[in-house]
């Protein structure tokens, strides 16, 4: 693994804590944190449901897709991808190239019942607008197979604090560095 590759990378749905836990598992491990959305929404000059809506989802995922490829050679904490960035074949590509060197992804799982107060299914997330449980759970069906396939590790958080949540996927880091 290179010297500026992520430390771990979260992938997982909306609501699985991936911003949250990222920051606590980035001071465990005395490392910066970056979200990949917040990249987005710097290069676009907008936010993400901005983008969506005034420039459309597949120019959304291109800039994604350039977040992704971009952290994932510069940055060399803890990377939190975009619910959906999984699903382009090219980051597919970057994600597998990255464990293959021996990084580390974890799979921040989550259930609807858990994930609907964290992510409150508001107008900040352009994937649920209409019926978010049912927008949610559609879009968990398709992934699921991408995010397990992906990863490394498989952390459920649900029904655990944030900190609990990274105090576990630090260990398992660990584990992984020293397996």
């Amino acid at each position: 693994m290179s010297a500026t590759a992520p430390a771990v990378v979260l992938v997982g749905p909306p609501g699985s804590g991936k911003t949250t836990v990222g920051r606590l598992v980035a001071q465990h491990l005395g490392v910066g944190f970056r979200d990949t959305d917040t990249d987005v929404e710097q290069v676009a000059g907008k936010a993400v449901a901005d983008v969506f809506v005034e420039d459309g989802e597949p120019r959304f995922r291109e800039l994604e897709r350039e977040a992704v490829t971009t952290a994932l050679a510069e940055h060399d904490g803890v990377l939190a991808l975009g619910g959906g960035a999984v699903m382009d074949p090219l980051t597919q590509g970057a994600l597998e190239g990255y464990t293959a060197a021996g990084g580390v992804v974890v799979f921040l799982d989550v259930s609807l019942a858990h994930a609907a107060p964290r992510v409150g299914f508001n107008q900040s997330r352009p994937l649920l607008v209409g019926n978010p449980r049912a927008r949610w759970a559609e879009l968990m069906e398709r992934r699921r197979p991408t995010y397990e396939r992906l990863a490394t590790v498989r952390v459920l958080s649900d029904g655990r604090s944030a900190k609990d949540v990274a105090a576990e996927v630090y260990q398992e880091v660990q584990a992984c560095r020293s397996a």
